[in-house]
């Protein structure tokens, strides 16, 4: 499909000019002779692939149009601009390449002058997008790859407990769920999933022996175990890409109404995303075998969540994990 240009000029001789010159070289023209028509006709039908606009307008002057044109573009790939002036002036050239203006084209225009600067932007603008195109699909591979090391790490982390394989894979997966119920969307989905893969890494630090004793702990080794969240958020702290990573690890203990561990933090004190992951966890912990019993009954789960609302979980996640449950009917949601 042809590159399309939009010509931009209150002059109809200029206009036709142009026109003729860019359409002799393939280009497809869309000719508009002010900035309001410009700004209604990208909002009706789209931007083109280069904007060719004139400074020197009644009612709304190039500069304007600009200025304007890049506030209805927020969020979306801005088009390439050139402007058409017949003056050279270099304090217009300046505000022009503040505004964000590609080149310049003097009137009246040489056709060898005009086809050059146009193809030239054209090219480059391809060029850029080909490379941002790239570039995305690098991080979206290196993003897949982090993900893999990640739950190889978490299964690792699993291993070290006799009575927790898959743990941590499935409060990531419950987390995620709540996560997704309450609103999160992509990036912040795949975060709060690693950091419920993640959130358990500071047992690497704790002897296999405390882990792993089927009798009660003694204070001391219960002491060990509630150390694990400081020893995972220094870990993940050194993960300086993705800082967020140690938000699960470190708070994932702490308790809504208070009285929690490491830093006794409550309410909305407590990172949103270590609220999720705490009732994730919670519920993983009683729909999963220990030593000591087998996976708890689905409504006495379902009892506990609820009498845990405001004091031990964020009563907005505790309800979410309830519907779960009761979406749940087959009681799937459990350790296998």
């Amino acid at each position: 499909m042809a590159d399309w240009i939009i010509v931009v000029d209150d002059d109809m001789t200029n206009l036709k000019v142009a026109g003729h010159i860019l359409s002799k070289e393939g280009f497809r023209v869309t000719a508009l002779k002010s900035g309001p028509a410009l700004l209604e006709y990208v909002k009706e039908n789209g931007y083109p692939d280069l904007i060719l606009l004139d400074i020197k307008m009644p009612v709304m002057d190039g500069f304007e149009t600009l200025g304007a044109l890049r506030k209805q573009q927020e969020n979306k790939d801005e088009v390439p601009v050139i402007f058409l002036t017949a003056d050279e002036n270099e304090e217009s050239e300046t505000r022009g390449l503040q505004l964000g203006a590609m080149d310049f084209i003097k009137k009246p225009f040489i056709p060898d002058v005009l086809n050059l600067r146009v193809h030239h932007i054209i090219d480059l603008n391809h060029l850029q997008k080909d490379l941002a195109r790239e570039v995305d699909k690098k991080t979206a591979e290196n993003e897949r790859l982090f993900i893999h090391v990640v739950e190889a790490l978490a299964e690792a982390i699993d291993a070290k407990d006799t009575y927790t394989n898959g743990h941590s894979g499935r409060v990531a997966k419950y987390a995620r769920e709540i996560a997704k119920r309450y609103g999160y969307k992509d990036k912040k989905l795949d975060g709060i999933y690693m950091m419920g893969l993640l959130h358990d890494v500071g047992k690497i630090g704790i002897p296999d022996a405390i882990i792993n004793k089927p009798a009660k702990l003694t204070n001391e080794e219960f002491e060990a175990i509630k150390n694990h969240p400081v020893m995972g958020a220094r870990i993940l702290k050194s993960i300086k890409e993705m800082p967020g990573l140690s938000i699960g690890a470190r708070w994932h203990h702490e308790r809504f109404g208070g009285n929690g561990y490491p830093d006794g933090l409550s309410g909305t004190d407590i990172p949103e995303e270590a609220r999720i992951i705490a009732v994730a966890d919670a519920y993983d912990a009683m729909s999963s075998r220990r030593s000591y019993r087998d996976v708890l009954p689905q409504g006495i789960i379902r009892e506990e969540i609820e009498k845990g609302r405001g004091t031990q979980f964020d009563p907005t996640f505790a309800d979410i994990m309830l519907q779960m449950i009761d979406d749940d009917k087959e009681f799937k949601l459990r350790e296998e």
